[in-house]
């Protein structure tokens, strides 16, 4: 019988061999060459690989490249103001079947979270160990751990600095099973019969419509930094919008992976550009 817990104890693997294939895209390397780099055999790689991104190392090589994020990129645009031009906020309806937002006040953002109880943990998931911590309102923050999980949990606990902090792994960690294990809202394992989940965002206004447009953005699409900007009213905006981008504190719920640079570029990701590449592939090919 299979492992389930194989795709956690794979995805570092995965991450070394995405960090090659991302290093060496231009001379498109062999699949021994990629599988000896990583330790693994040419038959083991190319089965565990496949197994946990659902495509094949040499599609995932076609993927990296500019060209084709270029025709993605074509692809979800059209596909996006089509979408608005209907009066749809978005092809999955994502803020209305999966997540629920709920932005505090001006006055409490000023408070940085005195008063809040937050429950927090530490849990593995399909793209590495990850950070989610909830507020009685909702999740308030999500994100990848890479390195030391205390300086992961400092910066939390800097985000809401007066807010008090308990960790509480069996809180969490139903939140995050089901986050990883049942699909997006337009995805086929999505179910439809849990009630969306509720974040609880803390930023200003303009972050909060950034993080809002992230959510109108289809599995499977991508857009730019200019869209985004265009979408809210602000097109001049382009750069402080990508700094809320950065900025974003639900990782893959609010989906700041999906926004590439205009010339095809994947761009920064804050998790590191591997993992917003693996994000991107899963979904592709749900």
């Amino acid at each position: 019988m299979e492992n389930k817990t194989e795709p956690y104890q794979h995805y570092k693997l995965m991450e070394q061999a995405i960090q090659y294939i991302e290093a060496n895209v231009q001379r498109q390397p062999e699949l021994n060459e990629i599988a000896s780099a990583i330790g693994l055999s040419e038959h083991h790689f190319q089965r565990v690989f496949t197994r946990w991104a659902g495509i094949s190392p040499k599609r995932f090589l076609q993927f990296l490249t500019r060209e084709n994020a270029k025709q993605l990129l074509d692809r979800s645009e059209n596909l996006l103001n089509a979408t608005h031009e209907v009066g749809l906020s978005s092809l999955g309806r994502l803020h209305d079947l999966f997540v629920a937002t709920e932005a505090v006040t001006p006055g409490q953002y000023k408070t940085r979270g005195a008063g809040l109880s937050i429950r927090y943990g530490i849990h593995p998931s399909p793209f590495g160990k990850c950070l989610i911590a909830t507020t009685e309102r909702g999740i308030c923050h999500l994100g990848f751990v890479d390195g030391s999980e205390g300086n992961a949990i400092d910066r939390l606990a800097e985000h809401w600095k007066l807010a008090d902090m308990t960790e509480d792994y069996a809180a969490t960690a139903s939140l995050v099973t089901r986050i990883f294990s049942t699909g997006m809202p337009d995805s086929p394992g999505f179910d439809r019969l849990n009630p969306p989940l509720k974040l609880h965002l803390r930023g200003t206004n303009f972050q909060i419509k950034v993080w809002e447009a992230l959510l109108n953005i289809p599995t499977g699409a991508v857009t730019t930094y200019q869209h985004i900007a265009a979408q809210i009213g602000k097109p001049q905006a382009v750069r402080a919008v990508g700094a809320a981008v950065g900025d974003n504190p639900i990782a893959y719920l609010i989906p700041c992976h999906r926004v590439i640079r205009k010339s095809g570029e994947f761009g920064n990701y804050l998790y590191g550009s591997a993992r917003k590449k693996a994000i991107l592939v899963k979904e592709l090919v749900v």
